[in-house]
């Protein structure tokens, strides 16, 4: 007969292990995530972050070598290429930044079976708080793109970290996109509509995006942190250079199209991003990539970027409508008009005119809002 050890007290047994037992804990705000932070803090001040991923919260990731059909009968995260309950990837990542001079937070203890880290704390100034402190923006954006500048100078490795076994590198492919896309019209759609969208429809959906997404003119892979924004960046003006921008939130990466991190900071869902300001920030992660590499195709860029963006924008749609009805959590409605203006300025871009027209018949501007949390 097995005996389940209650969660707090495996915690508690590790944070002992890990020399923090007597530590004061803090819970931080949550995210939409099933991992939480907890600050820990020591009497003489010392402060750290207990990030708890239980390992049987989510659906696993699916094997490296899982075909489609596979795929699709482990569900969603594996069809969507999530990283599932396994904290190594975040270790993995977090080594794998750190050798290319960046800033995640060090990792002082782990217990991977358990899905538990002890990490250094980076403080509370996230880039949104910082920013509405006060911070100016512009400089903060100018160090989160020369961040991505940096990562994207080196090809994505097919495998992550020194922890044996290695982290396999999965590609951001056409099935990962198609199947983000896709919560659109299973979950945003319908509270709009009030009615499941008919075969048909649903049917030009996918050949308008299957069109669309082939159409990615990606050229070097590059490490993809897939949630690269505001409220996942720390500010750490003291430090220097690349290590003044902190980052947290990574281990869902994957290797693909160096726009689409860029979109996650500039199409921000949580914050409003001045389109002069997101206009500047793109010219200027052109420039950087043209003056790294002559050949950069900055058109392809572009249209890359535009293209992403609507992709990733109708996934977060789908998302927030999905964490309002599945899981109860309607704070994220109020987000769902910002996003709505980043798509319908992505879906302007002339690659895009069919999905637009698609898009203004089935959901016109009227419907474009956020439901009522009933």
């Amino acid at each position: 007969m097995t005996i389940e050890i209650p969660r707090e007290a495996i915690i508690r047994g590790f944070l002992l292990h890990s020399g923090w037992g007597g530590a004061a804990l803090e819970p931080l705000a949550g995210d939409a995530s099933t991992r939480r932070y907890i600050r820990l803090r020591r009497d003489n001040g010392p402060t750290a972050l207990l990030m708890d991923a239980p390992p049987k919260a989510e659906s696993a990731a699916c094997p490296p070598d899982a075909d489609e059909a596979m795929r699709q009968k482990l569900g969603y995260n594996a069809v969507a290429r999530l990283a599932g309950p396994d904290s190594r990837r975040f270790a993995a990542f977090s080594q794998a930044l750190a050798a290319r001079g960046l800033a995640p937070p060090d990792i002082l203890d782990a217990d991977y079976d358990q899905g538990l880290l002890v990490l250094e704390d980076l403080g509370d100034d996230l880039y949104a708080r910082a920013m509405a402190g006060g911070t100016p923006e512009l400089p903060l954006y100018e160090a989160a793109v020369d961040v991505l500048l940096a990562l994207h100078a080196t090809q994505a490795p097919p495998a992550l970290g020194v922890i044996e076994p290695r982290v396999p590198l999965l590609t951001y492919d056409a099935l990962a996109y198609k199947a983000e896309v896709d919560l659109l019209v299973e979950w945003l759609y319908p509270l709009l509509k009030g009615q499941t969208l008919p075969a048909d429809l649903r049917a030009e959906w996918d050949v308008l995006w299957q069109k669309a997404l082939s159409a990615i003119r990606v050229g070097t892979h590059v490490i993809v942190l897939r949630d690269y924004h505001a409220e996942n960046l720390f500010w750490l003006p003291e430090r220097h250079g690349l290590h003044r921008v902190g980052l947290i939130d990574f281990q869902d990466g994957l290797s693909g199209s160096p726009a689409y991190d860029l979109v996650s900071l500039l199409e921000d869902a949580r914050r409003d991003v001045d389109p002069v300001l997101a206009s500047a920030m793109l010219q200027h992660y052109i420039k950087g990539a043209g003056i790294r590499d002559r050949h950069f195709d900055a058109e392809g860029f572009a249209s890359d970027f535009a293209l992403l963006g609507a992709q990733r924008n109708a996934k977060i749609l789908g998302i927030f409508a999905r964490l309002w009805r599945r899981d109860k959590k309607p704070g994220y409605l109020k987000l769902i008009p910002r996003v709505w203006r980043y798509i319908e300025r992505d879906l302007d871009a002339p690659a895009l005119s069919d999905l637009k027209a698609w898009f203004d018949k089935n959901l016109p501007a009227e419907l474009r809002i956020a439901p009522d949390a009933k």
